[in-house]
């Protein structure tokens, strides 16, 4: 949707106009005041004349000066906040999916390219602006002699090629400079990500050169960019001064030979300057070209488009029965889930049992449309989750996460409705109680550890009416004294649902209904924990499953 244009715009392009208008005029102003300098006999009104113009022309350019940074960074408000909601709904359903912008090439996308896109209008308006100054000045040495215009136009077609060169090069460079900008910033998120694993490696720094690999191509892109600013401005500079020279020397004949009054040579150069002024504007292209390839940037992640919401409801007296039909997820033409075909009864519970890399947590992403698969369909109580509104399914399906995100101003906002029977079954009440606002401390000043992390997040699942609800490593943080009375609470809260727990621990595998065993994206063996225990595989599963969770 278009955005309304605002004062700040309004003044902008009032003020832009306002200030050609003036400029256009400060010539001929000029002029008639130098014949009424000469003409002892003439009144005021032209020096009364030129004073005004220059009045107006100053607050013109103070108002431009004040409107163009405040239009630039309120675009930039508004098109970083419509970026960051369209992020924000491209997640669920994968539109926005490993493989795609990795977090560091959006972060330098939201906080770089948005800037640049968002001076797009300024830059244009300033442009435009001096591309009418030029035109309006043209049209002034017309009209004091056909002659000055056409000593004038021996050098517009060379100057519009010159800037059609520089902006096709300058904008080629200037995505080139982005997109390495981003591969740095994609570079340092991981590093810093895995800040403890560097250090505890020593590997500091193999990982800063690995960081700052994409320099030498910034390097060349910025010198790229800064040749052909160098070698336009050489060139516009000699066009200039080969144009003023050719129209005042044309003004000058046409005065001596008494076709031009004295003061239309004060106008000839005025009109003159201000139209070559066309020809070295490499200041504003290069604000137009930067403002381009930002767009550009930016309208590459608006073109992703979030997955459709269905129409459907879940049946009323549905039993949360979870099932996998045909279900293919692939990334980049490789098959990381499936075929697979899984049922999970209603009520029942399920552990995802295998080890890094099978598939555990890219399975439990399905049910909820944090990822939708490319073949096949999940579906609960028999209605595909593709088909359910986007408010149903939230009810459908409810997620506790290894790191869960909170999200909101306060720890009550952050749990999502959940009260102190919720926060008691995850085991979080006594630690909620020792915050030194309680339930009301600002998210900002909380200092918890990975299990206190998990037990909000366990705490806000619990108050949700979910009919399915995945533990995607959800309990890894805690103890396995804390995990026992958590999962003891779990069950008794949850009595009657359907639960996907992805396990790395045998305890909860052992405590699941039915294991479902994948290896390499597919499914190996459905079955109870104790009948799977026969198979040394499985045991050797399980086993190094565990050394990997106490590893991360």
């Amino acid at each position: 949707m278009p955005r309304r244009p605002t004062g700040w715009t309004l003044a902008l392009a009032v003020a832009l106009p306002v200030e050609a208008a003036t400029a256009l005029a400060l010539p001929a102003a000029l002029a008639g005041a130098v014949d009424a300098a000469l003409d002892r006999t003439a009144g005021h009104s032209a020096p009364l004349l030129l004073a005004l113009v220059l009045g107006a022309a100053a607050g013109a350019a103070a108002l431009a000066a004040a409107a163009g940074p405040a239009c630039a960074a309120e675009a930039t408000a508004a098109l970083r906040g419509r970026l960051v909601r369209h992020l924000l709904a491209l997640g669920p359903g994968g539109r926005l999916r490993p493989g795609g912008p990795p977090p560091g090439d959006l972060t330098a996308r939201l906080a770089g390219s948005a800037a640049d896109a968002g001076g797009r209008l300024p830059a244009l308006l300033g442009a435009a602006t001096a591309l009418l100054t030029s035109a309006g000045a043209i049209v002034g040495l017309g009209i004091l002699s056909p002659w000055l215009a056409l000593a004038f136009f021996g050098g517009v077609v060379p100057g519009v090629a010159l800037i059609r060169l520089f902006l096709r090069e300058a904008g080629q460079v200037f995505v080139r400079y982005q997109e390495t900008q981003a591969d740095i910033a994609a570079r340092l998120t991981g590093a810093l990500a895995g800040l403890p694993s560097v250090r505890a490696a020593g590997a500091q720094r193999s990982e800063a050169a690995r960081v700052l690999e994409p320099l030498p191509a910034l390097s060349a892109a910025g010198h790229a960019l800064w040749s052909a600013q160098r070698r336009t401005a050489w060139q516009a500079t000699l066009l200039i001064a080969v144009v003023e020279v050719a129209v005042l020397a044309t003004a000058g004949a046409l005065v001596a030979a008494d076709a031009l009054a004295p003061g239309a040579l004060a106008a000839a150069a005025g009109w003159a300057a201000l139209g070559a002024g066309l020809f070295e504007q490499v200041e504003a292209l290069v604000g137009v070209a930067h403002a381009r390839a930002g767009q550009s940037r930016v309208d590459e992640l608006f073109a992703l488009a979030p997955a459709p919401a269905g129409v459907s409801a879940l049946p009323a007296d549905g039993t949360g029965e979870l099932a996998f039909r045909g279900v293919v997820v692939r990334e980049d033409g490789r098959v990381l889930l499936g075929p697979l075909d899984l049922t999970v009864p209603g009520g029942s519970t399920v552990a995802l049992v295998g080890r890094t890399g099978c598939g555990k947590s890219l399975l439990a992403a399905l049910p909820g449309r944090l990822r939708d698969p490319d073949e096949g369909r999940v579906l609960v109580d028999g209605v595909p989750v593709a088909e359910l509104t986007a408010a149903e399914l939230r009810h459908a399906v409810g997620y506790a996460f290894e790191r869960p995100a909170l999200v909101g101003r306060t720890v009550r906002e952050a749990l999502d409705g959940a009260g102190p029977e919720q926060a008691a079954s995850a085991r979080a009440d006594a630690f909620l109680r020792g915050l030194p606002a309680g339930w009301d401390t600002p998210l900002d000043e909380l200092r918890l550890s990975g299990g206190e992390l998990q037990r909000l997040g366990l705490t806000r699942l619990l108050a949700r009416p979910a009919r399915v609800l995945v533990l995607d490593d959800a309990m890894s943080g805690l103890d396995l004294a804390t995990e026992y009375h958590v999962t003891e609470a779990l069950d008794r809260a949850t009595r009657g649902r359907t639960r996907l727990v992805v396990a790395h621990r045998e305890t909860a595998a052992a405590r699941a209904d039915l294991v479902a065993w994948l290896d390499a994206g597919r499914l190996r063996a459905l079955a109870p924990h104790t009948d799977l225990l026969a198979d040394p595989d499985y045991r050797a599963t399980l086993a190094g499953a565990a050394l990997e969770a106490a590893g991360a």
